[in-house]
C-alpha cells in the first residue's frame, strides 16, 4: 500500500506521499474534500479571532454533483455558497472569481476539467487568486487526469480528488489529495486508516490497479497528447459540417484548452434518447451528459449554465474516445453518424 502511494504521489507530483488519501472513490474524495476543508477551516478561522461570521464557499454552476450536493449541504449548516457561472465556452475566468473572494472565503472548488464539454479551467491561476484571498483551494481532477497535464506541485492546490475508473483502472477506488498542514475535519472516523484522514479498511487490490491505470495514463498522456487531439479535430470538423449539427463550444483545431477525448454537439430536432439508441444499434456507444449522471432525462445543468435553452440541450450529444480509439473508428463513427440522421 505504501508502495502504490508513493506512486501515485509522483505521478501526481505531490510532494510527499502522505499527502496522498486513498478513498472508494471520486464522489467520496469530493465529498470529504469540500465538507472536510470547509468545515475546518472555517473552525480555525473562528480560533483565530474571526468571531462569529458566516463562512464563505465558492463553487461553479458545472461541478459534478459530487460537489454540488455536499456544497448545498454547507448552505443547509449555514454557510454562504457562490456557485460561479462560466463564460460561453465553459471556462470559468479568473476575474469572476477574483470579484466573488471576500474576507470571509473560507474554500474554492473549481474542477480542473468539465466532463461534458471539455474545458479545461486554468487552476494553477484561480489557485492564487483564492490563495491571495486567504482561502484553501480544491479541485476535482479526474476528468483530467490522463488526459491533460496534471502536476499538483505545478497547480499549487490544496486538495484534488481523483478517480481510478476513469483511467482504466477498477471501480471502488479514488484518491484524495491533502497538502501537508492544511486544516481538514476527517469525513470517515473510527478505524484511524489513511493517518486518521479516511478511517475504513483499504482496498489494496484495488488500489493497485489505480496506480498501475494512472501511471500508464499519465506516460500515455505524456508520450501521445497529439494524437487524441487531432482524432477530437476530425470528428468535430465532420459533425460540424453536417446539416442539423453544431457544436457546442468552440473548439479550434489542435486547441489544448479542450480534453483531447472529448466531442459535444447539438442535435436538431431530434432527441438525445433517440440518437443514443440509434448508435446502440450500429455498435457505438454515446451518451447525452456526463457518463455518471447520463440516466437523468433532464437538460444538463452545465449546459444550461452555458446559456444553452432545454430545447437544444434536448439534442446534446456527448462523444467521447478511449486510448485505444483509432482514425478508422472516427470514419466509421461519421458513416453512423450520417446513418442515425437520416433514420426512417
Amino acid at each position: 500500500l505504501e508502495d502504490a502511494r508513493k506512486s501515485l504521489a509522483r505521478d501526481l507530483g505531490a510532494r510527499r506521499p502522505d499527502e496522498i488519501v486513498f478513498t472508494s472513490g471520486a464522489t467520496e474524495a469530493d465529498d470529504a474534500a469540500v465538507l472536510g476543508l470547509a468545515q475546518a477551516a472555517a473552525a480555525a478561522r473562528r480560533r483565530s479571532g474571526a468571531g462569529d461570521f458566516t463562512p464563505h464557499v465558492i463553487t461553479t454552476a458545472v461541478e459534478h454533483d459530487a460537489v454540488l450536493a455536499p456544497a448545498k449541504r454547507l448552505e443547509a449548516q449555514g454557510f454562504r455558497v457562490t456557485r460561479l457561472a462560466p463564460n460561453r465556452q465553459g471556462f470559468i475566468e479568473v476575474r469572476a472569481l477574483e470579484a466573488a473572494l471576500d474576507e470571509s472565503t473560507v474554500l474554492v472548488s473549481v474542477q480542473a476539467a468539465n466532463s461534458e464539454v471539455g474545458s479545461i479551467q486554468p487552476i494553477a491561476e484561480l489557485a492564487r487568486a483564492t490563495h491571495a484571498a486567504g482561502a484553501l483551494f480544491h479541485t476535482d481532477a479526474v476528468q483530467a487526469l490522463g488526459k491533460a497535464p496534471v502536476n499538483l506541485q505545478e497547480l499549487d492546490v490544496d486538495a484534488a480528488s481523483f478517480s481510478a475508473h476513469k483511467v482504466g483502472g477498477p471501480k471502488g477506488v479514488g484518491a484524495l489529495y491533502l497538502r501537508s498542514r492544511i486544516p481538514f475535519e476527517a469525513y470517515a472516523i473510527g478505524g484511524g486508516q489513511e493517518s486518521g484522514r479516511r478511517s475504513g479498511t483499504q482496498n489494496v487490490a484495488g488500489v493497485a490497479g489505480f496506480v498501475a491505470a494512472a501511471h500508464a495514463a499519465v506516460e500515455a498522456q505524456e508520450l501521445e497528447a497529439a494524437r487524441p487531439r487531432a482524432l477530437r479535430d476530425k470528428l468535430y470538423a465532420a459533425l460540424s459540417a453536417t446539416d442539423g449539427v453544431e457544436a457546442t463550444v468552440d473548439v479550434e483545431p489542435g486547441s489544448a484548452d479542450f480534453l483531447p477525448n472529448i466531442v459535444h454537439v447539438l442535435v436538431s430536432g431530434l432527441e438525445s434518447e433517440t440518437l443514443i439508441l440509434r448508435f446502440d444499434m450500429q455498435g457505438f456507444g454515446v451518451s447525452g451528459g456526463s457518463a455518471c449522471s447520463s440516466h437523468s432525462l433532464e437538460p444538463s445543468h452545465v449546459l444550461r449554465s452555458l446559456g444553452i435553452d432545454a430545447d437544444r440541450a434536448h439534442g446534446a450529444l456527448r462523444i467521447s474516445m478511449g486510448r485505444y480509439t483509432t482514425e478508422a473508428d472516427i470514419d466509421a463513427f461519421i458513416e453512423a453518424t450520417a446513418k442515425s440522421l437520416a433514420w426512417n
